[in-house]
C-alpha cells in the first residue's frame, strides 16, 4: 500500500523483496484478520499460538544468518514486516521487537555458544524475546538502572524490577538491563539473560492497562533473588552492556520510524475512503476546501517523512546510520505521526472518537511513539549535543 504515491528506493524495489511484501500480507490477512485483532484487545495480548505460526512461517530471526539459525534477510526484511503490520493494523503484535531489537543483541555480541543455543530456539518460537530495561525509578535514563546481577560462584543472582516491558506477560527470553558492578556506573552495566521458564525468584505484574497498543501486552517484571547461570552475560564479560545498548539503540530508533510512517499511511487510507463517502450539508466532506487543504498537508507531510526513513534505511543498510540521525527520525516523525493522525480525526468528526472507527485506535496507540525508545525530549538533548 503505497497511499502517498511515493516512489520506493530501489533497495526496496528487488523483485525478492517485493515478492516477500505480498505473501506477508497475505499472512497477516489470515492470522490477523480484523477480527483476530478485535480478539487481540479484549485479552490484552495476542495468543501465544501466534508467536508458533510465526515461526512456522519463517517470520522470526528475519534479519538473522542463517548458519547462526535465522532466515538469512537483512533489515528489509524486517522493514516489510514492520510496514505490513501497519498498513493492516496489526501493529500490536509484537514481532518486531523480538526480530529486530531481541535477536540483534545475541547475534552481534553473543559468544558462539550462546548464538547456538539461543537463535534457533527464537528463530522456532519456542522463545519469545523481550528485553528490560526501563525501571519505575529511571525511566529514559539507563544509567540510573538499579536492577543487580551479583556474580555468585559460577552464577549470576539477579534483584530488581522492571516495568512497561513489551511482550512482558508472553516472554521466557528477557534480557535484563543489569549492573554487574553497581559502583562503577555505566561502565558496570550488563546484559544478561534470564530464561524464566522454571526460575525461581521470577515473577510477572499485571499486564499494563494502556490508553493504546491494548492488544500487546506490557507488563511489570520483578527479580527476587533470581539465578541465572554465567553464561548468560551477553558477549561472555561484565561491563559491556551500556556499548550495547547504545550501539543497538539507532536501529530501534529507526524501527519506531518506519512504523510510525507505516500507521499514519494506513490512516490516510482510511481517512480518503471516509471522507469520499461520508456526506455534510449536502455534498461529500472531501469536497469541502478545508478537507482539501487538510489532507494536502497530511500528504505532504507523510512524503517527506516518508522520504526521510527511506534515507535513513539506506543509511543503516550501508552501516553507516549514526545515533543521532536516527534520534532525529525517531522524534520528527513520530510528532509528525501524532500531528497528522490528529488532523485526520478530526476530519470523521465525532466517529473518529469512537473506537469502531480504525482512526480512534491509531490516534491511541501513535501517542506512545513519542515516549518509547526514548522520550522525544531525549532524543532533542542527543542532537544539540552535536551542535
Amino acid at each position: 500500500m503505497n497511499v502517498l504515491n511515493v516512489p520506493e528506493p530501489d533497495f526496496m524495489q528487488e523483485e525478492e523483496i517485493v515478492l516477500f511484501s505480498d505473501s506477508v500480507g497475505k499472512w497477516i490477512d489470515e492470522h490477523a484478520s480484523p477480527e483476530a485483532v478485535q480478539s487481540w484487545l479484549a485479552n490484552s495480548s495476542v495468543p501465544r499460538e501466534l508467536w508458533n505460526a510465526s515461526g512456522d512461517a519463517g517470520l522470526l530471526g528475519l534479519s538473522m544468518p542463517e548458519e547462526d539459525g535465522g532466515m538469512g534477510g537483512d533489515y528489509r526484511h524486517e522493514v516489510v514486516l514492520m510496514r505490513q503490520l501497519g498498513w493492516k493494523g496489526a501493529d500490536h503484535f509484537g514481532i518486531s521487537l523480538h526480530n529486530a531489537i531481541v535477536m540483534p543483541y545475541i547475534w552481534h555480541y553473543g559468544t558462539a555458544e550462546q548464538k547456538a543455543r539461543w537463535l534457533p530456539r527464537l528463530q522456532s518460537g519456542e522463545l519469545v524475546g523481550a528485553i528490560a530495561m526501563t525501571e519505575p525509578g529511571a525511566g529514559s535514563d539507563l544509567q540510573g538502572v538499579k536492577t543487580t546481577a551479583i556474580k555468585t560462584g559460577n552464577q549470576y543472582v539477579v534483584n530488581g524490577s522492571k516495568t512497561f516491558i513489551t511482550n512482558g506477560q508472553l516472554a521466557n527470553f528477557i534480557i535484563v538491563v543489569a549492573k554487574t558492578d553497581p559502583s562503577e556506573g555505566a561502565k558496570g552495566t550488563s546484559l544478561i539473560v534470564v530464561e524464566t521458564d522454571g526460575a525461581e525468584g521470577f515473577e510477572r505484574g499485571r499486564n499494563l492497562h494502556k490508553i493504546g497498543m491494548e492488544g500487546n501486552d506490557t507488563s511489570e517484571l520483578f527479580f527476587n533473588d533470581v539465578k541465572v547461570p554465567g553464561e548468560n552475560i551477553i558477549g561472555g564479560g561484565e561491563g559491556q552492556g551500556f556499548i550495547q545498548l547504545m550501539q543497538q539503540l539507532p536501529q530501534e530508533r529507526l524501527n519506531i520510524a518506519v512504523q510510525g510512517v507505516a500507521a499514519a499511511e494506513r490512516g490516510l487510507r482510511e481517512t480518503l475512503a471516509y471522507v469520499k463517502e461520508r456526506k455534510a450539508f449536502g455534498k461529500r466532506v472531501i469536497d469541502f476546501q478545508n478537507t482539501q487543504f487538510k489532507l494536502a498537508e497530511v500528504k505532504t507531510k507523510l512524503t517527506v517523512a516518508k522520504v526521510f526513513v527511506d534515507h535513513c534505511m539506506g543509511l543503516h543498510l550501508k552501516g553507516q546510520l549514526d545515533a543521532v540521525t536516527a534520534s532525529m527520525a525517531k522524534y520528527w516523525v513520530t510528532d509528525i505521526q501524532g500531528e497528522v493522525i490528529d488532523e485526520m480525526l478530526q476530519l470523521h468528526g465525532g466517529y473518529g472518537y469512537m473506537n469502531e472507527y480504525p482512526i480512534a485506535q491509531l490516534y491511541k496507540d501513535a501517542r506512545v511513539q513519542r515516549i518509547y525508545g526514548g522520550t522525544n525530549e531525549i532524543m532533542k538533548l542527543l542532537i544539540a549535543r552535536t551542535l
